[in-house]
């Protein structure tokens, strides 16, 4: 079972359990979705799609800078979610309208409405090619027009690389056809064709763990 799927107890919660399980470094990687954002054009008055929000490491920063009831987060994991709760509450944030939703299919239409900017942080490095085209053809439904949505991924080389890659920093290993994986940009351009999107290469953005940046925008 992919352990993104494992279900935490109220005590692994209390606990802050899930701050491990979403890949740790809390404060750093939160700290560091909330400043590519904003340096991306970010605006209190938008409207964010984080994909993937886990216990909303990054999600705490959004829901603090964005106007009340911009904010949607959507997770497979439905402990993750309440955990995200608890640290909304915890950091005084319970009331600014975050909207939280569990789904495995990134049925990201259910939250209604467009968004200017979507996120998927350490998702596309966790599942494989068809899931991807998957989330990229449910975000394309509600992007706003000029909407981008970006995501973060283990970059290979080349396509079809089917040797397993370490990645500096941290030495990560990835694998073409196991988790965590790894895509060429364009493999991920290929898939956004797919899904009626188009995609642009960002690559490095300061990630601890190695993980490229790429976005992609209604073709």
């Amino acid at each position: 079972m992919n352990i993104y799927r494992k279900q935490l107890g109220q005590d692994e919660i209390d606990a802050l359990a899930h701050r491990e399980m979403v890949g740790g470094l809390w404060e750093e990687i939160g700290q560091l979705q909330f400043d590519f954002m904003r340096a991306r054009g970010l605006a209190p008055g938008d409207r964010l799609l984080d994909i993937g929000c886990g216990a909303l490491r990054g999600g705490v920063h959004f829901v603090r800078y964005l106007d009340p009831g911009r904010y949607c987060g959507l997770d497979l994991n439905a402990s993750l979610i309440e955990a995200g709760r608890r640290e909304l509450a915890a950091a005084g944030l319970a009331g600014r309208g975050a909207s939280l939703l569990v789904d495995d299919a990134f049925d990201v239409s259910r939250f209604g409405g467009r968004f200017e900017w979507a996120l998927a942080v350490s998702v596309f490095t966790h599942i494989p090619m068809n899931p991807i085209v998957r989330c990229l053809a449910e975000v394309r439904k509600v992007l706003a027009p000029g909407g981008r949505f970006f995501a973060s991924y283990f970059e290979a080389p080349s396509s079809a690389h089917l040797a397993p890659l370490r990645h500096p920093p941290a030495n990560v290993l990835t694998h073409y056809d196991a988790d965590p994986y790894h895509y060429s940009a364009d493999e991920l351009a290929a898939l956004a064709h797919l899904a009626g999107m188009r995609a642009e290469r960002i690559g490095a953005w300061n990630h601890p763990r190695g993980q490229r940046m790429i976005a992609f925008a209604a073709a």
